[in-house]
């Protein structure tokens, strides 16, 4: 095991293979002891791992030991070799292919100069200068006008910046594999979000009115909006859970439809969404 191939299983998966695929392409390595051909590809796996340097990390799995994980992603015969990135499996082969197939396999994967402007222009958004990001990424379609990843990033900033009808368009300028991805269906769900909030208020105005008039459900479901558009699910879902408890039945139960469309936007599941069902069904009792 070295800093670029690692021994990953059920309690690292997430951290490693998910996580670490938001930094770097992740190759994750579905193998077992007995199996012949597995024995044979990972040493051309590892081999590359350290070639690449660090430009792409290598996860191995053993599949005899972590079947629940092999079952969760459809592994069924070995060496199975699965791709990541940006959190989301989007290649695989199986088999233990020539040394050049695997190269070729890599590249495809590793991000093009658009894509190093592209992640360089997300940390300036992430530390806040969302004018300089998305001037960053209009230099990133001038490399790669074909490149999505692009279009996707341009409309996480644009969001921020409540440019939504071009969000809007570049969101329907996506081909139907992008379109489809987990990513673009947040960002369209956050967009009709962001539309029912924009009617010229902010935050602060909104809270204002909420303070004056606590019983504004008009207000207060714009600012649960406006929240769910900055991402912030929580506070919009509380906001939410206030609306039910003083008039679960307002707009035809509006406050709980709205809540089961966040739900959808968090994937259905998880700690949190599980969290506020149970907050949802005691409000509405």
């Amino acid at each position: 095991m070295t800093e670029y191939s690692l021994d990953v299983d059920e309690h690292n998966f997430q951290q490693v293979v998910i996580e670490g695929s938001k930094k770097v392409p992740v190759i994750v390595d579905f193998w077992a002891e007995w199996c012949g051909p597995c024995r044979a590809l990972k040493p051309v796996l590892e081999k590359l791992a350290a070639a690449y340097q660090g430009r792409f990390i290598l996860a191995k799995v053993d599949s005899d030991e972590n079947q629940r994980l092999a079952g969760k992603y459809g592994v069924r015969g070995i060496p199975n070799v699965k791709a990541f990135v940006g959190g989301e499996m989007v290649d695989e082969f199986s088999g233990a292919i020539p040394e050049p197939a695997v190269r070729e396999f890599i590249e495809r994967l590793l991000p093009s100069p658009a894509d190093d402007v592209r992640l360089e222009a997300m940390q300036v958004f992430a530390d806040g200068d969302a004018a300089r990001a998305l001037q960053m990424l209009a230099e990133a379609s001038k490399l790669d006008a074909q490149n999505e990843r692009v279009r996707l990033d341009a409309a996480e900033v644009m969001l921020a910046l409540k440019e939504l009808d071009e969000v809007g368009r570049l969101l329907e300028s996506l081909s139907a594999q992008t379109a489809g991805e987990a990513r673009a269906m947040q960002l369209m769900a956050r967009l009709q979000f962001a539309r029912q909030a924009d009617q010229g208020d902010d935050e602060t105005s909104l809270v204002a009115a909420i303070t004056a008039s606590p019983k504004d459900q008009s207000a207060r479901l714009k600012l649960a909006n406006w929240l769910v558009a900055q991402q912030r699910y929580q506070e919009a879902m509380d906001e939410l859970l206030e609306m039910m408890q003083r008039d679960k039945t307002w707009q035809d139960g509006i406050a709980r439809k709205t809540m089961l469309n966040i739900f959808s936007l968090l994937g259905g599941s998880g700690d949190l969404v599980a969290a506020y069902r149970r907050k949802m069904a005691a409000a509405l009792n």
